[in-house]
């Protein structure tokens, strides 16, 4: 039997189109398209039954895990809308390039205050060989 399993895997695994149809890379994708499909649906029917997270608290068991995802999803989703909206109508676009000017500035500054560091420890360091010598002489 073992044999049988191995000869069939191995007649799929040499075809492409069959290796491809067969793998992660195909099912995850299509049944995770499930998701984005059952709203499309629910935008078709009234209000009152949307079930973009209803459906995991419908089953027998529910399925807290299941809404969680979907609920986080949702949320997340949401937050991507609001920050292209702002992005893009609220001014948010002007605001990034500011912050980003404003982040350079404070580098630039924060650059030259470390090689002042850098050169004063320069000089002390020059100042104690100096002090060394002369007490070595």
């Amino acid at each position: 039997m073992a044999a049988a399993i191995k000869a069939v895997n191995a007649k799929i695994r040499s075809n492409k189109v069959l290796d491809y149809f067969c793998s992660t890379h195909f099912w995850g994708p299509a049944s995770n398209f499930g998701i984005p499909l059952a709203a499309v649906m629910d935008t078709q029917k009234s209000p009152e039954f949307g079930t973009f997270m209803r459906y995991a608290l419908a089953v027998t068991p529910r399925n807290g895990l299941l809404f969680a995802c979907h609920f986080v999803n949702f949320n997340a989703q949401l937050t991507q809308m609001y920050r292209w909206y702002d992005y893009n109508y609220q001014g948010g676009k002007t605001k990034w390039e500011n912050i980003k000017l404003e982040a350079e500035r404070q580098g630039d500054m924060a650059g030259k205050e470390a090689q002042g560091i850098v050169n004063k420890v320069e000089q002390k360091g020059r100042e104690a060989v100096e002090e060394v010598k002369r007490k070595v002489s």
